[in-house]
């Protein structure tokens, strides 16, 4: 039996020609670099949420040559509130090996995007692809999603699974059109064969998908739901009239390397509140990360001054004109922009 690679590519092909998104900021203006961004940002993002920080990170960083010189803290400023951290302190790594083991000039071979930080077999793909026009498979969530249905192919074991949509992918890409070709596999994925529902009606691989107008196969999404762990965090944020102390974090199990309140675990007495206040505040605030549930009590004291402490973390008191220039929390900064 002829596997259909040909009208595979060809359906997705003629309909991202006419249905494809095309109007999206990553889509226009297309350079390695954009395209690198863009991909990174949309790892476990939504599409209209990624749009305004890339357009903001773009006009602060709109070429390889702009970020070079570029801090940690200027990249995590820029994406705060869009979560998944460690894909920004990603991208500051990338571009440190850029600098030191390219001149500075972003990579145009495969293996050698691959080996940069945060950037996989998949990611590479899509910028050789897109930017590059080269025939490259790409896998990410959506394309997973598109092959394994139109195929029928079974969930038993996840690693062959995946080895298998490897080699399917490699098969089902185009030689030609490679670039309209891998976005409309992820328009497709992303706006008609969803997760939950699938648009079969307005598929165009629908004449041939082995899934097509059958029900979805919900075992990936119900079966092994795991319960969200919870946990509690205690933050002391210590202000003045026009500044506000914030340390950087080095822990590791969330927010690494963010600006935040003073944490405390155990005893409430601590090198900021055995100070004396103008007035003091309780609040609780409940906040979701990907795979924990925050139970947030802040603190929040008023000072005549800002002052020193004996502390071997890092920390600064930020004017709250320049509390857009770092990289905080959401939930924190939120809060810090109402004070």
């Amino acid at each position: 039996m002829k596997h259909p690679s040909e009208n595979f590519s060809k359906r997705i092909i003629e309909w991202y020609e006419v249905n494809g998104r095309k109007e999206l900021p990553w889509r226009k203006d297309i350079t390695p670099y954009r395209v690198w961004i863009s991909e990174i940002m949309l790892q476990q993002t939504q599409v209209k949420t990624v749009i305004p920080y890339f357009e903001k990170f773009l006009s602060a960083f709109p070429t390889i040559e702009s970020i070079s010189n570029a801090t940690e803290d200027e990249i995590l400023a820029l994406w705060s509130g869009l979560g998944f951290y460690r894909r920004a302190q990603n991208i500051f790594k990338a571009k440190e090996v850029i600098n030191s083991e390219h001149h500075g000039i972003f990579p145009k071979a495969f293996d050698e995007l691959e080996k940069l930080p945060g950037i996989g077999r998949s990611t590479a793909g899509a910028i050789m692809a897109i930017a590059y026009q080269q025939p490259y498979p790409i896998l990410d969530a959506n394309v997973k999603r598109v092959i394994q249905r139109y195929l029928k192919l079974q969930t038993a074991n996840k690693t062959q699974l995946t080895k298998r949509l490897w080699s399917e992918s490699e098969k089902l890409k185009p030689q030609m059109k490679i670039f309209e070709y891998t976005q409309g596999i992820m328009d497709i994925g992303a706006t008609i064969c969803k997760a939950k529902t699938a648009g079969c009606s307005k598929c165009p691989l629908n004449q041939n998908c082995l899934s097509a107008f059958s029900e979805i196969e919900r075992s990936d999404i119900n079966k092994n739901k795991k319960t969200t762990r919870k946990e509690k965090i205690n933050f002391i944020l210590a202000y003045t009239n026009e500044k506000t102390l914030l340390f950087k974090r080095d822990e590791k199990r969330y927010w690494q390397h963010l600006w935040a309140p003073y944490e405390f675990k155990g005893s409430k007495q601590t090198v900021i509140n055995k100070k004396k206040a103008l007035n003091s505040k309780n609040l609780k605030i409940d906040h979701k990360l990907s795979h924990l549930e925050l139970e947030i009590k802040l603190m929040l004291l008023e000072f005549d001054d800002e002052f020193n402490i004996a502390s071997n973390m890092e920390y600064s008191w930020v004017n709250k004109k320049n509390i857009e220039n770092f990289g905080i929390p959401k939930p924190i900064k939120k809060i810090l922009l109402e004070l």
